[in-house]
């Protein structure tokens, strides 16, 4: 082997070297990040509601690091620089009225799940009321757009022109080799504001029609404009347009749905477009409508909600407060 292949070989087991050390340099420069979701501790799959607002915290001798989850459970926790994959780490999670939960573990690359246990209700003497929530239904309104035909317009016009006379240079001609001189007739209709015109139509009905184009006959892009042309190259002729006026309306509509319940989880979603959500149940037998608001505020419940990244839905979960109990 020629002392120039040797060489080239070196060089390329050299830079094989570097790359895979530059590699490994740039993984221990990153932070290691656990992902993970908090959810009620249950036999029952159904009753494993997400916990929201859960403290997350990972200890190590190294550093801690905290986080909180979000209304679906889901939490994202960046170690502390220097942690990496394999090394102890302790997880803590901590809400209230939920017992604390310590995990011991390596950390790796794997989905966390943690399972909390509601505190146990405090024994007492006597028995505590307890208030009935029954009959729950959720309702909302969404924008909805009606049309209405409220009237036709319709409006004639006349191409006035003269026929059997020569066209003249720079004079509209009839079509076909521009033999006889033309008249081209125009009219716009106007369906007013917030009006729109459907079935626009345009119709020669006086005069020599045979010899008569209809240029153009448009709508706007609005639809609130129908405008036409037309070129006539004989006597003059008369044109009836016509189209059907409607006008958009947008109201609300009220609309209702039923959640579903879970153990003392209330669960229900909304599409993109609704607004002004309540929660209408009774409670203690008396119908009451409780209307949810930006803060998501109930007395017998803690809500919380969750937007779906893909068609923007909403998932609300309500879960209920001490003293309250589903019926």
């Amino acid at each position: 082997m020629s002392r120039r292949k040797k060489t080239a070989i070196w060089i390329l087991v050299v830079a094989i070297v570097a790359a895979a050390l530059g590699i490994v340099l740039w993984s221990r420069r990153q932070p290691v990040v656990l992902r993970g979701a908090v959810v009620q501790d249950d036999l029952d799959p159904n009753k494993q509601v997400p916990l929201a607002d859960v403290e997350v915290t990972a200890m190590n001798s190294l550093g801690n690091a905290s986080t909180a989850s979000n209304p679906s459970g889901f939490f994202r926790l960046t170690l502390p620089k220097g942690l990496r994959r394999r090394q102890p780490v302790v997880l803590q999670f901590r809400r209230k009225d939920y017992q604390p939960l310590d995990i011991d573990d390596l950390i790796g690359d794997k989905l966390y799940t943690a399972r909390m246990l509601p505190v146990p209700p405090v024994a007492t003497g006597g028995s505590a009321p307890v208030s009935a929530v029954s009959n729950a239904r959720i309702r909302y309104s969404v924008k909805t757009t009606t049309e209405a035909n409220v009237g036709t317009a319709v409006r004639t016009f006349q191409v006035v022109n003269v026929g059997n006379k020569p066209c003249q240079p720079q004079s509209p001609c009839s079509p076909g080799g521009g033999k006889w001189k033309a008249t081209i007739g125009s009219l716009s209709l106007d369906a007013g504001d917030g009006n729109e015109f459907r079935n626009p139509r345009v119709s020669c009905i006086a005069g020599p029609c045979p010899f008569t184009k209809v240029e153009r006959a448009e709508l706007s892009d609005d639809h609130r404009h129908f405008n036409v042309s037309v070129r006539n190259w004989s006597d003059t002729t008369t044109f009836l347009v016509e189209a059907e006026v409607f006008h958009r309306m947008t109201s609300d509509l009220v609309r209702e749905s039923y959640p579903v319940i879970f153990g003392r989880a209330l669960n229900f979603s909304l599409p993109a477009e609704a607004e002004g959500p309540s929660i209408e149940a009774e409670v203690d037998k008396d119908a009451i409508v409780f209307p949810l608001g930006p803060k998501l505020f109930l007395r017998w419940a803690d809500c919380h909600s969750d937007v779906d990244k893909d068609n923007q839905s909403k998932t609300y979960r309500c879960e209920l407060k001490p003293g309250f109990q589903f019926r």
